[in-house]
């Protein structure tokens, strides 16, 4: 059964950090591009960040830059979503996802999703 799982989410002070992870079971990130997308209450699901598995070339939300920075364990199966500089826009629904080969910020492009993880950045 292809699946991800995130984890690593939680509540957070404004300027503090977090690294989600997002493994993979059932198959492999080769040749995939693996999404980071949040969803905030009332808002749609946005593309926050995207690794492209086979050369590793990365892409990032505007309001992120700076702060976010997407990476990959391929021994692990594994994507990582490392977040510094929280702040209460930041409050969303994280979730992972998986294409094929190349990066898209549509989020009806991706095929495989986890279940998200809640990050909160409250004082």
């Amino acid at each position: 059964q292809m699946q991800l799982v995130e984890s690593g989410g939680g509540l957070v002070q404004p300027g503090g950090s977090l690294r989600l992870s997002c493994a993979a079971s059932g198959f492999t990130l080769t040749y995939n591009a693996i999404g980071w997308f949040r969803q905030a209450p009332g808002k749609e699901r946005e593309g926050v960040s995207c690794i492209t598995h086979s050369d590793g070339s990365t892409t990032y939300l505007d309001s992120v830059k700076g702060r976010v920075t997407i990476s990959r364990d391929n021994a692990k199966n594994t994507v990582y979503l490392q977040m510094n500089s929280l702040e209460p826009e930041d409050t969303a629904v994280y979730y992972c996802a998986v294409r094929s080969l190349l990066c898209s910020p549509t989020a009806a492009d991706f095929g495989i999703w986890g279940q998200g993880t809640q990050v909160t950045v409250s004082s």
